[in-house]
């Protein structure tokens, strides 16, 4: 299945039913009266989260979903059908923009969470509501509220606790396929990995998922390479894992390359905790080795490992160094959401009082 990460569509929702003028005419019934029912409420757009999806290519050959408009109302108080919706069913980790690309209007991050995007029109009132003792033969109803429609932009940002940076053929995929089941594909030249690619890692009879991105060049936020645009795949990472080729001697120097195009990018990717891994350590002298890492050390503080990712040396450790990072991220988030929640009940709290009745 081709991997797509973002679409532009047309949202419709359904217009509501008019209200119906009708009046009861039956035999020997001398004083009928109105009986017109209303008018079906229209159908709403809803997206929702669904598993088992990672792309957006349903929706790259169909870009419009216009929602059933409710039915009218019927004579003997007969309510018109409601119309029927339509779901959107998204990827986790799906973003609803607007038009203009910028304003967020939803942010799917949960298996089954459901997003009303547009709401169906009110269906109109019959004329049997407008009857009074001074106007006991209403000839007027209500016409149904109009449809709404708008263009959105749906935007996928992978869902992962660890991710993957670093140059071209720095052995981002190499190091996936030793780490997890996941088969990407493995070549020896530049930009070999061409979409993001996830895949579950066990370490200690434990999982976590690592997501890896197609490496970065120079001038990545200008558009070069590749550019900067699947880095949104690692926004909600908890932590990075920098891989750099062992076989560049200005390691430092490739290294700073990354970290400013994560700044540039912007986004808290700079700031997220990180580790920095020598790939391909299998081909590299203990002393070559040495110099490299004391060469990184004068640029970052971040912890330095010697990994091989065709051999697996050095793998478990990264792999072990990453899961606490993760794991002490998750507490702390946890820690934050259980401290929103009691300053919530604290306020709550503290503006309620006692009915006094006198």
């Amino acid at each position: 299945m081709k991997f797509l990460d973002q679409a532009k569509i047309f949202i419709k929702s359904g217009a509501g039913g008019a209200g119906c003028v009708s009046f009861r005419r039956e035999k020997y019934i001398e004083f009928g009266g109105p009986n017109g029912g209303d008018g079906g409420r229209g159908g709403d757009v809803v997206a929702e989260a669904v598993q088992g999806l990672n792309t957006l290519i349903d929706y790259r050959y169909q870009q419009h979903f216009k929602a059933k408009r409710g039915m009218h109302g019927m004579g003997q108080n007969r309510t018109g059908a409601n119309g029927n919706d339509v779901t959107l069913k998204l990827p986790v980790g799906t973003q609803i923009l607007a038009e203009d690309g910028e304003t967020l209007l939803a942010d799917l991050t949960d298996i089954g969470q459901r997003v009303v995007l547009l709401a169906g029109g009110r269906g109109g009132l019959g004329n049997t509501h407008f009857k009074s003792s001074t106007n006991q033969a209403p000839r007027h109803a209500q016409s149904g509220e109009d449809s709404e429609e708008k263009w959105i932009w749906l935007r996928l940002k992978l869902i992962a606790d660890a991710g993957l940076v670093g140059l071209p053929n720095a052995g981002k995929s190499t190091f996936l396929a030793a780490s997890s089941r996941a088969k990407p594909k493995i070549a020896d030249y530049p930009f070999t990995t061409l979409h993001p690619q996830l895949g579950v890692v066990g370490v200690d009879e434990r999982e976590f998922v690592l997501a890896d991105i197609p490496g970065l060049i120079e001038g990545a936020h200008e558009g070069h390479g590749l550019g900067d645009r699947f880095l949104g795949h690692i926004e909600r990472c908890r932590v990075l894992l920098h891989l750099i080729d062992g076989s560049d001697m200005t390691v430092a120097d490739s290294y700073k390359t990354i970290r400013h195009e994560l700044a540039e990018y912007g986004e808290g990717l700079a700031d997220k905790p990180e580790i920095i891994a020598i790939n391909k350590a299998d081909a590299l002298l203990p002393e070559f080795l040495e110099e490299m890492k004391a060469d990184l050390r004068t640029v970052t503080d971040a912890p330095v490992y010697a990994i091989s990712g065709v051999t697996g040396d050095g793998v478990p450790a990264v792999l072990r160094a990453l899961y606490r990072l993760i794991t002490d991220a998750r507490a702390a988030d946890e820690a934050e959401e259980m401290r929103a929640e009691y300053d919530e009940d604290e306020a709550a709290e503290a503006g309620w009082s006692p009915e006094v009745s006198l």
